[in-house]
């Protein structure tokens, strides 16, 4: 998955503004995702892109950087 089509997901079924969705931006503090969006953002990125993230290491995932890390077989 590509910086870009995790900021693609986040902008349109989140109503983030694009400026705001960087790699470095918190999840919570800077883009306002709460734990249930959390869950539906890994929801739609396993749908859209066949990626997933553990259940269990997503809290690990505190800035966009994190999710793309996990997202792309990190530990």
């Amino acid at each position: 998955m590509t910086f870009e089509q995790l900021k693609e997901l986040i902008c349109e079924n989140f109503g983030v503004s694009e400026d705001k969705v960087t790699e470095t931006a918190d999840l919570q503090e800077d883009l306002k995702l709460d734990s249930l969006d959390a869950v539906e953002l890994s929801m739609m990125m396993e749908e859209a892109h066949g990626v997933s993230i553990p259940e269990e290491k997503f809290p690990e995932c505190k800035t966009i950087a994190d999710v793309l890390k996990f997202a792309n077989g990190g530990n």
